[in-house]
């Protein structure tokens, strides 16, 4: 893959900001020397943990108000200032699951949406898992469920689901890990 473009960037424009994501636009010149407004929205990276204790894999249930539906989707969430994605995961999956895992590992770290956003997300095995109190965010209103190994694929790519979730389930299953 070639890096070799070089699409100045002649203006960039924050519009908005919120206290989860910041967008605005950059007006690039393209190659043929006109020029586009590509349009951004930046987050700060998250994580998606996919942790297995006793053959099943942790899931948690929770209605998504942007979608206005309920999914059961793999326990997830923002990477705090200072945190690697494993160090996130392991507090993630404490607060939303009452997991604590011994070991966790990194399965990826990559772009996501990359048409809109600026948004990375790391994938994290977790295992190893004593049960520990839960700790919910404020806006945090989720039920774990746990799912047998043998079925977590099937129960991730039922609707409605999320690219987090299939991703997740998928990477874990291509390593080897569930």
């Amino acid at each position: 893959m070639s890096d070799d473009h070089d699409w100045p960037v002649r203006e960039s424009v924050t519009e908005y900001e919120t206290g989860w994501y910041t967008g605005g636009y950059d007006l690039v010149e393209q190659p043929d020397g006109s020029t586009k407004r590509y349009y951004w929205a930046e987050l700060p990276p998250a994580v998606v943990v996919v942790a297995v204790v006793d053959d099943h894999v942790l899931f948690v249930e929770q209605f998504r108000p942007t979608i206005r539906e309920t999914q059961l989707e793999l326990p997830a969430g923002i990477v705090e200032d200072g945190e690697s994605f494993t160090t996130a995961a392991a507090r993630e999956l404490r607060e939303e699951t009452g997991f604590d895992p011994d070991s966790t590992a990194l399965l990826a770290d990559f772009w996501t949406a990359t048409g809109v956003l600026r948004h990375r997300r790391g994938i994290v095995f977790a295992e190893g898992l004593t049960p520990v109190e839960r700790e919910l965010d404020g806006n945090e209103f989720l039920t774990p469920e746990a799912v047998p190994v043998s079925e977590a694929v099937d129960v991730a790519r039922q609707p409605p689901t999320n690219d987090a979730t299939i991703e997740g389930v998928l990477l874990a299953q291509d390593d080897g890990l569930l």
